[in-house]
């Protein structure tokens, strides 16, 4: 990480640790382009709030309770890939003619596409489902690294190299490719669904995007959250009541039973 200069005591905004651990000395990626912070301070506290009043399992005193022990705001390093692709994709449908002997029936095809946005995290502290969790970024509202205050805020350096974030990127544009595949050419119920994608004109380059790391603490245990530092989409940990947990399997097998019995009288 590197702080702001005037930083009077380092603490990780990820773990809260306190604790310095020598490193060997490494070359530090530059990041071409940033996108800056459109969330402040006080709407990732209040989006926060909101995340612990909306789910029925979250316990009822939770937003009263929960004390917010850290907030920091966090330019976070990825790479972001571009792409063409031309795909070619086999599958079999369900939907079939009426009078049609089988019940399933194969479809062939190709397609093309041009990917410019797809993210491959380089940060070695936030897991894949927080960066999943995050969603995307308009990058149409991304400045250059140099248009952004670099030295006085708190940034992750690259710690994903690019060869080692290229297979990732790879592996990310297939699925993209099957899921389009099977939205956009194959109706009804698909099966057997595989593709061979080319990719072609992969170029990644290394990008700086906002993320608020915020850490709160509930009956004796500190849970982690993030919010996207553009969009203010959250994802995070949330403690679940076990009453209510408890209360809505009661309720689920009084149910069950109900229909149970039901069939039991009306079949008998």
């Amino acid at each position: 990480m590197s702080y702001d200069a005037s930083a009077r005591a380092l603490r990780c905004p990820f773990c809260g640790s306190v604790e310095l651990r020598p490193q060997p000395d490494g070359q530090t990626v530059f990041p071409s382009k940033v996108i800056p912070f459109a969330i402040d301070r006080g709407q990732a506290l209040q989006i926060l709030r909101v995340q612990m009043k909306s789910g029925f399992f979250l316990p009822a005193d939770l937003a009263q309770e929960a004390a917010v022990t850290q907030i920091v705001p966090v330019f976070v390093p990825f790479w972001c890939f571009s792409a063409e692709t031309h795909t070619y994709w086999t599958a079999d449908t369900n939907q079939v003619p009426l009078t049609a002997r089988g019940n399933w029936r194969p479809l062939f095809g190709d397609l093309r596409n041009s990917y410019n946005s797809v993210l491959v995290p380089a940060s070695s502290v936030l897991t894949y489902e927080e960066t999943r969790g995050l969603g995307g970024y308009d990058f149409s509202r991304a400045v250059p690294a140099n248009a952004v205050d670099l030295e006085n805020v708190t940034v992750e350096q690259f710690r994903v190299p690019r060869k080692y974030a290229r297979p990732l990127a790879k592996r990310i544009i297939e699925e993209l490719e099957t899921a389009e595949s099977i939205r956009r050419y194959i109706p009804g119920s698909a099966r057997n669904v595989h593709v061979n994608v080319k990719v072609t004109k992969l170029a990644g380059e290394p990008v700086l995007l906002p993320v608020w790391i915020l850490a709160y603490r509930y009956r004796g245990r500190v849970y982690r959250f993030v919010i996207n530092g553009q969009s203010g989409r959250p994802f995070g940990q949330l403690p679940l009541s076990p009453w209510k947990i408890v209360l809505a399997c009661l309720i689920l097998g009084a149910v069950v039973l109900g229909i149970v019995a039901l069939l039991s009288a009306v079949f008998r």
